[in-house]
């Protein structure tokens, strides 16, 4: 049932046999068959997918669920043409057509589950997996009732020339084909080898990154070489398409090379990590990722920048944590008139004891100004992660600072003002 000659499913042969009766039961029998698979499936996802969604994230059960419509729907039709073919004598041409549609579809689920499973989940969504395989079964069911070939014909008539080679568009379909195919292979095997070396704890991480990032480069380049010669597809041609790409580069992509080329540039001096502090013009944030364009910037609020790479090259950036990764920050209050001075330094110090707080060295309180309505004070301290904020940090601080005080009978004063009347006494009534 999953071997199929190609002859025996002609468009003409399947149309003359379904205005039969036989033609017909069988159809009736297939789509039955699908029916009773697509119920299979939808009971197996509440079963096993509905309490624990966790699992559609799986590659293995994620791949077995793929293949449950195509599986069970296969083995239905297989039992059915038996039962059918001990009825009737007659050969089964429906039923083969389903058999064989099915057995491709789930080789086509199977392949394009891979395929996403090479690429990163934010770059090759569900969704997009799932309309590549139903493209990708179409184009089989149109090449086996033989509708490829007038495509075929279509293509090899289009031609133009490269320099001194001949190509047309079916050839250039197929090697784009085969280039897709070797390099989805080549991009899964960086993949394993990115994982490898990120693991490698005792090289620098910015070194991790420009080592995964040209194993990347370099397997698709040699993806890229192997599969255009076995298209046929001689690699001068390279030459005259390298020229009309440097041109176009020049002209409208100088920024995203330029752009390439300051992220190596930025990995190689190691002047910005991950996880850095840095102030790019008015903006504040923690580096979360660096890739070959642009790097992330994560501010306090949680919204995320893409600063270009060729922008951290040419300016000006402030990185607040490049030797050191502690920053320091401080605290104002004010006291009364009166206030031992003494003792509320020793209270600030006291306050700023905290496990964010940097110990050596450690926290000072320091007097500022002798205002209008009290003495002002500054507690600063070093923050070993700034990462993760100041405002809960400070205000942890103010609740202790308020405790302290009031437990000492230290007052904070607060404004205060007389209001008086200048003028004529008011009128007696």
């Amino acid at each position: 049932m999953l071997l199929f000659i190609r002859k025996e499913m002609d468009f003409f042969a399947l149309l003359d046999a379904l205005q039969t009766p036989n033609g017909l039961i069988e159809l009736g029998i297939g789509a039955l068959c699908v029916l009773l698979a697509v119920v299979i499936a939808r009971r197996l996802y509440r079963r096993w997918f509905t309490d624990t969604p966790e699992r559609y994230e799986q590659f293995l059960p994620y791949l077995g669920f793929r293949l449950v419509l195509p599986v069970s729907a296969q083995l239905l039709v297989i039992a059915a043409s038996l039962a059918w073919g001990r009825l009737e004598h007659a050969p089964m041409l429906v039923l083969h057509i389903f058999s064989a549609m099915l057995f491709w579809l789930a080789v086509i689920r199977l392949c394009t589950a891979v395929v996403r499973q090479a690429f990163p989940s934010s770059r090759f969504e569900r969704h997009s997996e799932h309309v590549l395989a139903t493209a990708l079964w179409l184009g089989f069911v149109s090449w086996t009732i033989g509708f490829d070939v007038a495509v075929t014909d279509w293509l090899e008539s289009m031609t133009f020339s490269i320099g001194k080679t001949k190509l047309d568009m079916l050839t250039i379909i197929n090697g784009l084909l085969w280039v897709t195919v070797i390099v989805v292979v080549a991009l899964w095997a960086s993949r394993l080898i990115e994982a490898r070396i990120m693991k490698l704890k005792h090289l620098d991480s910015n070194l991790r990154i420009v080592f995964a990032k040209l194993t990347r480069i370099i397997l698709v380049v040699i993806a890229v070489m192997v599969a255009l010669p076995v298209v046929g597809i001689d690699l001068t041609v390279l030459a005259a398409l390298g020229g009309g790409f440097t041109i176009g580069l020049g002209l409208s992509l100088q920024n995203i090379a330029r752009n390439f080329l300051s992220g190596f540039v930025i990995l190689l001096d190691r002047s910005i990590r991950i996880g850095d502090r840095l102030m790019v013009g008015d903006r504040v944030g923690n580096v979360t990722r660096m890739t070959s364009r642009y790097v992330v910037l994560r501010g306090g609020d949680g919204s995320e920048a893409l600063i270009p790479n060729d922008l951290l090259v040419s300016n000006t950036v402030v990185n607040q944590s490049y030797s050191e990764k502690s920053l320091w920050t401080s605290v104002p209050v004010q006291v009364a008139y009166g206030t031992d001075l003494d003792l509320a330094m020793s209270l600030l110090k006291q306050a700023a004891v905290h496990p964010r707080v940097q110990t050596q060295p450690g926290p000072n309180a320091f007097v500022t100004l002798f205002a209008d309505s009290g003495i002002n004070m500054e507690l600063g301290f070093w923050v070993l992660d700034p990462e993760n904020g100041f405002m809960g940090l400070k205000s942890d601080i103010n609740l202790a600072i308020w405790r302290l005080f009031k437990q000492h009978n230290i007052e904070i004063p607060f404004p205060q003002r007389e209001v008086r009347i200048v003028g004529d006494k008011p009128a007696q009534g």
